[in-house]
């Protein structure tokens, strides 16, 4: 695919890293750091957060951030640790049973886990999947609320905006819903989303997969400075998500806080300069 031409700078805050054989075995893919950059390169995205992808069940994501935190020296990567929990993420009665019950296995995330992440400099914030990954106990979550780094949030039909509400919204740190909290293209779920950023300020949501026009111009025109650009690499190829944004009928300095400047005063390792 060739690359895009366009005068804005861009900055990426939903990219995958698969950095082992397990996490490429579980997620079906086989993407290089290498080839990974040369594709953001291609769409003129010049930094981009990225985590691990999901480990096989009962694995424990150490390993896999303390490598992506390796392969993001000296490439255009960000580096966020991906965390886990036992407790069930859905709404229902049986979840809700299940969680009186939930334990903490070797293999989950601790509150130690999130002080080590927070205070090691190779790391500029937090990543969930709960419907994959499960929820962190509670002390884990007050623990984040101490670091105050951003959380980015695997949001959708299996974790939707009400949930996300009940169980991270009570807490004071930034929180970003993928997909606008509506993967996958449930537009419902999305405007749901939307909705809820009137009344969280340190609600955030990002642009991977929406694929909806209508939908992204209104998150971007109600909520300028709360749209975050994200492509969701390597699932998606990131020219797409950056044509997406470059054909909206907004005006270019909406365009180019969506690009860089809203992800880069949420992470400031993404603004142009940083020292990562």
């Amino acid at each position: 695919m060739l690359g895009l031409e366009h005068d804005f700078r861009i900055v990426d805050t939903r990219a995958t890293l698969d950095p082992d054989e397990s996490s490429v075995a579980t997620h079906g893919r086989d993407i290089s750091p290498e080839r990974l950059e040369r594709e953001m390169l291609q769409a003129g995205i010049v930094r981009a957060v990225a985590s691990p992808g999901q480990r096989a069940t009962g694995r424990s994501y150490l390993r896999a951030n303390n490598a992506v935190a390796r392969l993001s020296v000296d490439r255009p990567f960000v580096a966020f640790a991906r965390l886990n929990g036992p407790r069930d993420s859905g709404t229902g009665p049986v979840s809700a049973v299940r969680n009186l019950r939930a334990e903490r296995d070797d293999h989950h995330t601790r509150p130690d886990d999130v002080e080590q992440y927070s205070y090691d400099d190779r790391f500029h914030g937090f990543t969930l999947a709960p419907h994959v990954d499960g929820l962190p106990n509670e002390d884990v979550l007050a623990r984040l609320e101490e670091a105050d780094l951003p959380l980015f949030v695997h949001a959708g039909r299996e974790f939707p905006p009400e949930a996300v509400e009940t169980e991270l919204l009570g807490y004071d740190f930034p929180v970003v819903l993928g997909s606008f909290g509506g993967y996958p293209l449930d537009a419902d779920l999305m405007n749901e989303t939307l909705d809820l950023l009137d009344d969280y300020d340190r609600l955030y949501v990002d642009t991977s997969a929406v694929r909806y026009r209508e939908v992204l111009e209104r998150g971007v025109l109600e909520h300028p400075d709360r749209v975050l650009f994200g492509s969701g690499a390597p699932d998606i190829h990131p020219n797409v998500g950056v044509m997406e944004i470059l054909t909206l009928d907004v005006s270019e300095d909406l365009m180019a806080r969506v690009l860089a400047k809203n992800p880069a005063r949420l992470v400031p390792a993404l603004a142009e300069g940083a020292d990562v």
